[in-house]
């Protein structure tokens, strides 16, 4: 069963001198477990492993609502420094006057909430908050746009807010207080023997595995060819001592296609071997589906061939898959963790110098017509950037330009710079000393909470399947920052340790590999099929007609930008027509409010 939490509180009975038998039953829950006393109830949702005793008696004995509650009573707001795995939490407590709600390290579970006079409404779901009224967010929207997906704490919905990972919400009378619960603390000092590190990290994977699998018959893994996916399906058959169901997506398109990979992978390790190749047909009898199944817009395209994916699992009687998210994440696998680490060479260069090259590395520099040195003067140029802003040099909404894509109606009403405002703030909060730490601390919050677990948790609960992420579990983040920082990227080899650790367990050919994924020919098939380009062109003249895109911006996407480079400008046919198609299942308060407060 898949989880889910949603509820209201009247708050007045929280503050106001009332009884804890009135608080109790102005809560109304749905879909959680819960728990209760004299004075505090609690719902929560997920697997949670709590570190303190008498809080995992109690979880064992009468649910996880129930180790929450005890935690919360010895420790307070503290609850996140006693409990591990995937969860959501709400506690209110009369006694305390006080509401508490947090949701995991990565949000692997979530928890959206407004707040609107004397009633708190939340849910796992943006679209399910109660109340949230019909007011759609023009700043988010152009967010969706610049990250593909909506960060936290904002959503699509004006009045609604989402807990970002390893975050909590403290409401009592003195207001609303968000906290992160888990520090981004690296230890880039410790040292142990290699062999040592490789027997615990291995130890580990195999311990979080187990966990994931605990209580299913059958659990099967996301096998897509790379080191994550790879080494899940291994460890699954090792501890099964059965051959791991494994399930791999396809694509008939040059250059997108890595089945070769997950077969290697797959008769390594003896799985039992699924293979779907998604088509041209698939994508237009799902793409409204998926678009509109998530609980606000979400431009990530890998959604739909893992939900093909999860899809073949379930009918297959699998109930749970193991995804290999977070293996890149932790341990340095992504390739701008090198290149980045080739732009900040240049900060090595004393200040003086420096200030005499820039100005000859301009945009109209002469050098940048002589061949050699215009390659050097862009390298001048992108180095300059500071980080994080480096991370979006090549932004494609940015890069197309905003007046150039969206209406002048829609610009008045957002802030171009509120998504680099964003970045900074999230950077800032890591302190680490090394740059692989920070952009991994960075990439927790971006791409792995705000885009690929989203992906993976829309696209298995639309299968109908529960989902697990055992290289996320906790104990193997804390072994990660841990790790020095040149185990993670050695020069400019990425995930070093996490690859020579495995070594001889993996495949050769699947540790030299390079990282593909379960990226989708969408722009490549909209430029040959005419019913996937009658869908696209439809979707994004019916958004231009919203007024949130130009018309003209429309037409030339079609006509000139999307022929002559589909993989590029397929990316943005690709979010705009998820944003319609999804606006499109939320008729009726969502489009209405956008028309009302857009003046559109």
């Amino acid at each position: 069963m898949i989880d889910q939490l949603s509820g209201q509180l009247d708050l007045a009975c929280l503050f106001d001198e009332g009884s804890a038998q009135a608080l109790i039953e102005s809560l109304t829950l749905r879909g959680a477990a819960t728990a209760r006393d004299a004075h505090a109830v609690c719902a929560a949702i997920g697997s949670p492993l709590f570190d303190d005793e008498e809080a995992a008696f109690a979880s064992r004995g009468s649910g996880p609502a129930s180790g929450f509650l005890n935690l919360w009573h010895k420790h307070d707001s503290a609850v996140g420094s006693w409990v591990r795995g995937a969860y959501a939490v709400v506690i209110a407590d009369a006694s305390r006057k006080s509401v508490f709600l947090a949701v995991d390290r990565f949000a692997i579970k979530t928890l959206c909430y407004s707040i609107d006079g004397q009633t708190l409404s939340f849910s796992d779901r943006a679209d399910c908050v109660e109340g949230r009224g019909a007011d759609l967010d023009p700043q988010a929207i152009f967010d969706y746009l610049f990250f593909h997906t909506i960060p936290a704490p904002r959503t699509i919905f004006r009045n609604v807010w989402r807990i970002p990972a390893a975050h909590s919400l403290l409401i009592d009378e003195k207001g609303v207080h968000e906290t992160r619960h888990w520090p981004l603390s690296f230890d880039e000092h410790h040292r142990e023997p290699f062999a040592v590190a490789r027997d615990t990290f291995r130890n580990l994977i195999r311990d979080s595995v187990v966990e994931e699998i605990a209580g299913h018959m059958r659990a099967g893994a996301f096998l897509s060819g790379g080191t994550d996916s790879s080494t899940v399906a291994g460890v699954l058959g090792q501890i099964t001592g059965a051959p791991a169901p494994a399930y791999s997506i396809g694509f008939e398109a040059e250059g997108y296609d890595e089945m070769e990979y997950a077969r290697i992978a797959a008769r390594h390790f003896g799985c039992e071997h699924h293979e779907y190749y998604v088509t041209p047909a698939d994508l237009l009898a799902s793409i409204p589906a998926v678009a509109q199944h998530f609980d606000q817009p979400f431009g990530n395209s890998s959604a739909l061939p893992a939900y093909y994916c999860a899809k073949v699992a379930k009918a297959d009687g699998c109930t749970k898959m193991l995804a290999g998210d977070g293996g890149d994440e932790l341990f340095g696998g992504n390739s701008r963790y090198a290149s980045q680490r080739v732009f900040e060479f240049y900060h090595a260069v004393p200040k003086g110098m420096r200030r005499m090259i820039e100005p000859m590395c301009g945009d109209d520099s002469l050098l940048r017509r002589i061949p050699g040195l215009r390659q050097a003067s862009g390298y001048v140029r992108h180095s300059r950037i500071p980080m994080p802003d480096r991370l979006q040099s090549f932004n494609l909404i940015m890069q197309l330009d905003p007046t150039k894509v969206l209406t002048a109606e829609f610009l008045a009403q957002v802030d171009l710079a509120e998504p680099a405002q964003h970045m900074r703030g999230t950077w800032g909060e890591c302190k680490a000393p090394s740059l692989i730490n920070r952009m991994l601390a960075y990439d927790w919050r971006y791409t792995l909470a705000d885009s690929d677990l989203p992906k993976v948790r829309g696209a298995t609960s639309m299968a109908g399947i529960e989902v697990g992420y055992p290289l996320l579990a906790d104990r193997l983040a804390d072994f990660s920052m841990a790790l020095p920082p040149d185990w993670k990227l050695r020069r400019f080899k990425l995930r070093w340790f996490f690859k020579e650790a495995l070594r001889g367990f993996l495949p050769d050919e699947i540790i030299t590999k390079k990282k593909q994924g379960f990226g989708l020919p969408f722009g490549v098939w909209a430029t040959r099929n005419p019913g996937l380009k009658e869908l696209a062109e439809e979707s994004l003249h019916s958004l231009a007609g919203r007024g949130i895109v130009r018309v003209d911006f429309v037409e030339k996407l079609f006509a000139e930008y999307l022929p002559d480079h589909p993989g590029y400008y397929g990316e943005m046919v690709w979010i705009l027509m998820m944003l319609e198609q999804w606006i499109r299942g939320h008729q009726g308060v969502q489009a209405k409010g956008l028309v009302h407060k857009a003046g559109l």
